[in-house]
C-alpha cells in the first residue's frame, strides 16, 4: 500500500483554446445530440480510461459542461477552453489529498481570467464579463459545492494509524512472576489462622515477612482502565478537530461566495 500522501503544487494559468478539445472534436460535439453517444466522444477526446464510478462521475461533469454551454449559446471556441478549464481544476483537485478547495477556485478564477482579458500572449478576451458571471455561478453552484465528494471519489482515503505507547509498564503477556516470589498458600493460611487465635486470647502479635521480597502487585483492572482513559482522550481529540475542520470548511464557503461578488468588479477593471 502507498503511504506517501502528494502535496499540493504550484498552480500556473494558461490559454487552453483547443488544447483538450479541437475544432474537429467541437464539430462532432456540436452534432450529436443523445447524450450516451455526447459520453462516447467525450470518452475518446478526453482519453477517460478509468474504472466505475469514478468514469461515470467524470463523463457527468463534461457532459453537464457542454449542455450549460449549449444553453447559454457558446461558440466552438468558448465550449472547447470551458472544458478545458474545468478538467485542470479537477485534476488540482483530485491530485492530492489534502484540503486544497480555495486553492482549486482561485486556480479556477485566473483559468478564467486568462480568457476574458486580452492581453496576448498572456490571455485572450474569449469570454465577456456577463459570461464570466453566469461561469462562475455554475461552477460554484455545482462543482464547488460538491468539492468534497469529487475528492472522496477521485483521492485515496488518509488514514491515521494511532499507536501509543508507555514507558515502564508491561504487557500482560510479559508480566511473570517467578516461582520463589509466590508464597505457600498452606503456610500462610496456617499462619493467618495461629494470629487469628493470638488476637482471640487478646496477645498482640506481628505479622512476619513471609518472604523477605517486595513483590509489587499489580491488579488486572489497571491496565484496562488506563487503556479506557486513552481511547476517551484520543475520542475527545477527534471530535475537537473534526469541529475545526468543519469550521475552516464553512469559512472556504463563505470566502468563495465572497469572492464571487468581488471578481466581475475587478475584471469590469481590467478590460
Amino acid at each position: 500500500m502507498d503511504v506517501n500522501v502528494q502535496v499540493r503544487r504550484p498552480l500556473k494559468p494558461k490559454v487552453l483554446l483547443w488544447v483538450d478539445v479541437s475544432y474537429h472534436d467541437m464539430q462532432e460535439i456540436d452534432q450529436i445530440q443523445s447524450i450516451p453517444d455526447l459520453e462516447s466522444v467525450l470518452c475518446r477526446v478526453f482519453h477517460i480510461d478509468i474504472p466505475e464510478p469514478r468514469r461515470g462521475v467524470l463523463l457527468e461533469l463534461h457532459v453537464q459542461t457542454v449542455l450549460f454551454c449549449r444553453e447559454n449559446r457558446f461558440n466552438r471556441e468558448q465550449t472547447s477552453a470551458l472544458l478545458s478549464i474545468v478538467k485542470c481544476m479537477h485534476q488540482a483537485n483530485t491530485e492530492t489529498s489534502l484540503s486544497n478547495m480555495e486553492q482549486c477556485f482561485e486556480f479556477f478564477s485566473e483559468l478564467l481570467l486568462c480568457h476574458s482579458v486580452r492581453r496576448p500572449p498572456f490571455s485572450i478576451n474569449l469570454f465577456n464579463s456577463a459570461e464570466v458571471t453566469r461561469i462562475l455561478k455554475y461552477i460554484h453552484s455545482t462543482y464547488i459545492r460538491h468539492y468534497n465528494l469529487y475528492k472522496y471519489i477521485f483521492t485515496p482515503q488518509v488514514r491515521l494509524d494511532l499507536s501509543l505507547t508507555y514507558s515502564g509498564m508491561l504487557e500482560e503477556e510479559d508480566i511473570v512472576l517467578e516461582d520463589t516470589a509466590v508464597p505457600d498458600m498452606e503456610k500462610v493460611m496456617e499462619k493467618e489462622s495461629e494470629e487469628l487465635r493470638y488476637e482471640n486470647q487478646g496477645i498482640e502479635t506481628q505479622a512476619p515477612s513471609t518472604t523477605g521480597l517486595d513483590v509489587e502487585v499489580t491488579t488486572p483492572g489497571s491496565k484496562s482502565e488506563l487503556r479506557a482513559m486513552i481511547q476517551q482522550e484520543v475520542r475527545e481529540e477527534l471530535v475537537r478537530v473534526s469541529g475545526q475542520l468543519e469550521e475552516r470548511l464553512k469559512e472556504s464557503a463563505d470566502h468563495l461566495n465572497s469572492a464571487l461578488a468581488s471578481l466581475q468588479p475587478s475584471l469590469q477593471g481590467n478590460k
